[in-house]
């Protein structure tokens, strides 16, 4: 019983030690023309950059989670006898996925409307740089 109750716990520190390790890495923004924003000028380039950096902020938020696949704890029967055995599965959700989609079209949205804003020589757009700058 006390065997069991090590791989048990010994189970859940790797299970909290691997989700300390998730990321979510580097998200490439989508391409997206700046010529889509050609129409607006400074004025509604800033509130759209303004719209859409309040979404890029709202879709970072959202919770970044872990799927569990499973943690299994058993005993198992071998060469060198009977031993405690622990597995589990972690892998990224489809809600993170989503959200990391989301976050790459926005990124690329964000781009084409300071790309947009540079041509029009807006000043909201000084400084401001974009994904490989």
């Amino acid at each position: 019983m006390k065997t069991l109750t090590t791989a048990t716990l010994l189970a859940a520190a790797g299970v909290f030690g691997l989700s300390g390790c998730a990321s979510t890495g580097n998200i490439t923004p989508q391409y997206v023309p700046p010529s889509t924003y050609q129409s607006y000028d400074c004025q509604a380039l800033n509130q759209e950059y303004i719209r859409v950096n309040n979404y890029v902020n709202a879709a970072r938020n959202e919770q970044s989670s872990l799927s569990a696949s499973g943690v299994g704890v058993g005993v198992s029967a071998g060469r060198w006898g009977i031993s405690p055995n622990i597995s589990f599965g972690v892998g990224q959700s489809n809600n993170t996925k989503a959200r990391d989609a989301k976050l790459s079209r926005l990124y690329g949205e964000r781009d084409a409307i300071i790309q947009s804003a540079r041509i029009q020589r807006c000043s909201f757009a000084n400084g401001v740089k974009i994904y490989g700058e």
